[in-house]
């Protein structure tokens, strides 16, 4: 039994007339007769009642027709299965991710991807997020990791982390010691911050507007060890997410902000209906990143 022989069997059981399966098939009604006078003897029942006009089942016939449709939708999904995997293979992937990223599972997650599929050309972006939104939505970069206040609209997303802003102060500073701080205490003096664009800063903004006050920034800079560094030189108050502040706890105290309660999130972005390079990736991105 072949699959050729299943499909043609399909295919006249369909047109209910051997003329129309041939063209349907596109070889000559001879040779779908012959392959299905074949098949027929195979299965030692004929499959077709041929005394009419019209092909019409037999009862072996309409016994045999579901199965003969379920094997060829299984060969059918070996084939896409299999072409997937060569497209991935021989396919291009453009990351791109916010400027100043340190995000380890990012990493962890493009080498396991490049282990797993060595073919592929794996291409890094750095932009500020907003512009990472624009570029994913008008094609390249085919996904990104980037930070927002609120998940853009009209691409897939997948949140990785939710967390809120911090203010970082260095020893001996007034707000170290304070069990509480409030978005006035920190704007009470210049701040060091991420630069627009970019999802820290669009939720200090938002909370800034919020409570009417305007931001003295001393410097802007996109990398957190930046930040960091300048706050801890005494530039001003540093503003970083949870797990940014986390990583200078030495030298560094860390107070969340308390009166701002808006997260910022760090998202992965792509078009809706991705092609099989960026499923691949996004497979290892769910095995890289915390749940």
């Amino acid at each position: 039994m072949e699959l050729r022989q299943l499909e043609y069997f399909v295919a006249v059981a369909e047109e209910r007339n051997f003329t129309r399966a041939a063209r349907r098939v596109h070889i000559s009604q001879s040779g779908v007769s012959a392959q299905i006078r074949q098949l027929e003897r195979e299965l030692g029942a004929e499959l077709f009642d041929r005394s009419a006009r019209t092909a019409t089942l037999t009862v072996a016939g309409k016994a045999a027709l579901a199965h003969a449709r379920t094997v060829l939708a299984a060969a059918g999904a070996v084939r896409q299965a299999v072409g997937e995997v060569t497209d991935v293979i021989r396919g291009r992937l453009t990351v791109g991710m916010v400027t100043g990223c340190t995000i380890g599972p990012l990493f962890h997650a493009l080498a396991e991807f490049h282990e797993t599929h060595p073919g592929v050309e794996i291409s890094l972006r750095e932009e500020s997020s907003d512009r990472l939104v624009a570029q994913v939505g008008a094609g390249e970069p085919d996904v990104a990791l980037i930070g927002t206040a609120a998940p853009p609209a009209g691409l897939d997303v997948w949140p990785v982390a939710s967390e809120r802003l911090v203010a970082v102060v260095p020893p001996g500073h007034a707000l170290a010691g304070r069990p509480r701080v409030r978005l006035r205490d920190v704007l009470a003096e210049p701040i060091v911050c991420m630069p627009p664009g970019t999802g820290l800063r669009t939720v200090l903004d938002r909370a800034c507007a919020a409570q009417d006050r305007q931001p003295v920034i001393a410097a802007q800079a996109s990398a957190a060890d930046a930040i960091a560094d300048l706050a801890a030189r005494g530039l001003g108050i540093g503003i970083l997410s949870e797990s940014m502040a986390e990583r200078y706890h030495d030298r560094l105290h860390a107070h969340m902000i308390a009166d701002v309660e808006t997260p910022a999130l760090l998202t992965l972005v792509w078009k809706p209906a991705p092609g099989p390079a960026v499923r691949a990736f996004l497979a290892c991105a769910r095995r890289a990143f915390p749940r």
